[in-house]
């Protein structure tokens, strides 16, 4: 069958379009399912795709559909373990799952991933803001009828939360710091407490970004001009820290603030930073450790979410429909006063 659809394209920085396009699905294919998409979040990528009409070296070099953060309706499958009707939340992961990290189980460091909404590839991987798309059975993780949309989409950032929170081990009764509360941060505020943490202190420079962050979970929040000195003290005094700015002055404070032997899980992309104390990382034996989308994590965020476990929505600012893609996207890149945006078709 055919069927027409409406998609969300970037084409170049400040450059978009709503284009017309034809999706084709056999019925008599067991591997993929039709998904009618209901609602999708704005990322940080997206905006930056928008902005620059790139994502560090990764440039448009023709239309792409935009979006990774996205839910939906099964539309047709032959699935067993789907239906028509059902809600499912879409991982936006697709790997190779044949080289040598995906066969070691660690999927999110694929060699050759095709990631929703990505211009590494030409032609590009495009994304899920658009009225239909064939997705593989596996992408589509099934929740409960009941559960609100506008939580639901939430489950690809969190789950880069979730994973984010993992990479520092055990989190049971551990003094936690988060520096940098934007959405990433918070939801790791949130996944930490969710996991544990005894004690969850966040920095950030907007009061607004830190009443969220309470709102979230944390137990303490502090304005990023203030005096640490307290936290410092004796080699510092949290078990592991989250790096979520990507600021130096993140990445200085947070090696500081973290106790000697502490974890520090680094998840701000802000680039090189110059200068970078590595006699600190040294001398008080700091594990510092990357963190990179997910793994099944995805299917942990989509549980979590779905029961209510974790509340999201004290960061969703706005909701557009998917007609007034522009202006979403311009809404969503005034972070001063916005934290999330979500679409909906």
């Amino acid at each position: 069958m055919s069927i027409e659809t409406l998609s969300c394209v970037v084409k170049g920085a400040k450059s978009l379009d709503i284009i017309k396009q034809t999706v084709d699905y056999d019925e008599t294919d067991r591997e993929h399912t039709l998904v009618e998409i209901t609602r999708g979040g704005i990322c940080g990528s997206d905006l930056h795709y928008y902005q620059h009409g790139k994502v560090g070296n990764y440039a448009v070099k023709h239309p792409m559909i935009l979006g990774h953060e996205v839910i939906g309706k099964v539309l047709k499958t032959n699935a067993p373990n789907l239906y028509i009707g059902q809600k499912v939340a879409i991982n936006p992961s697709k790997p190779c799952l044949t080289c040598k990290y995906c066969l070691a189980g660690d999927t999110n460091q694929c060699e050759s991933m095709r990631f929703f909404g990505s211009a590494m590839y030409n032609p590009h991987v495009d994304g899920g803001f658009t009225q239909f798309k064939v997705v593989d059975n596996s992408q589509c993780i099934d929740y409960p009828q009941d559960a609100p949309d506008d939580v639901m989409a939430f489950a690809e950032p969190f789950a880069v939360a979730i994973h984010a929170a993992k990479q520092a081990g055990d989190l049971t009764d551990k003094t936690v710091f988060v520096s940098g509360v934007g959405p990433i941060g918070c939801l790791v505020v949130a996944a930490a407490k969710a996991l544990g943490a005894k004690e969850v202190v966040c920095s950030d420079l907007s009061e607004r970004c830190l009443e969220i962050a309470t709102q979230m979970g944390a137990t303490k929040i502090l304005n990023a001009n203030e005096d640490f000195s307290q936290y410092s003290a004796h080699k510092g005094v949290f078990d592991v820290s989250f790096e979520a700015a990507g600021h130096p002055s993140s990445i200085q404070r947070c090696l500081e603030v973290t106790k000697a032997r502490g974890t520090i899980v680094q998840i701000g992309m802000g680039g090189n930073v110059p200068d970078f104390p590595v006699m600190t990382l040294i001398a008080k034996e700091i594990n510092w450790k990357g963190s990179f989308r997910f793994i099944e994590e995805f299917n942990t965020s989509v549980e979590w979410l779905s029961s209510g476990k974790v509340d999201p929505l004290p960061l969703l600012s706005a909701v557009f429909p998917y007609t007034d893609f522009q202006q979403a996207l311009e809404v969503a890149g005034n972070k001063s006063v916005i934290s999330k945006v979500q679409l909906t078709f």
